[in-house]
């Protein structure tokens, strides 16, 4: 097996994820990395999209949507805390597929940067969670 290590995920709601694991993916701000036991320590901004946990007995990612937020890897724990995390069953399908159209017609009328970025930002959201839900029942 594999070396594992503790990895974490806070929400201002709820501790949604705490368990050894074997590798976590996710979105930095500048790109994707994978993180495995031993990495050096870092801290870093994510960007929404979905987070990827290889868990200690699997073969397999388990696959959840995570929002903007800070990855922080310690020697002795990696935490990730972001505003909202959900599995693929916690996702409303339908009100993801409503934000995205929504986020688009922003993006289409937006006049200023702010408005802009702001509907870039709800776009990746809504695209992040439609993405985790094609691994809902995998």
């Amino acid at each position: 097996m594999p070396p594992l290590f503790n990895f974490e995920v806070h929400t201002p709601h709820r501790l949604f994820y705490s368990e050894k694991v074997q590798t976590v993916i996710l979105d930095l701000a500048d790109g994707e990395i994978g993180i495995y036991a031993n990495h050096s320590p870092f801290t870093a901004v994510t960007a929404a999209g979905l987070l990827r946990i290889k868990e200690k007995d699997s073969d397999s990612y388990r696959v959840a949507f995570v929002s903007d937020g800070i990855f922080e890897v310690k020697e002795h724990k990696n935490v990730l805390m972001v505003d909202d995390a959900e599995w693929p069953q916690e996702i409303d399908k339908e009100r993801a597929i409503q934000s995205k159209q929504e986020a688009e017609k922003k993006l289409g009328d937006a006049n200023f940067r702010f408005e802009t970025d702001k509907a870039k930002q709800k776009l990746r959201r809504a695209e992040g969670r439609l993405k985790a839900l094609a691994f809902e029942k995998k």
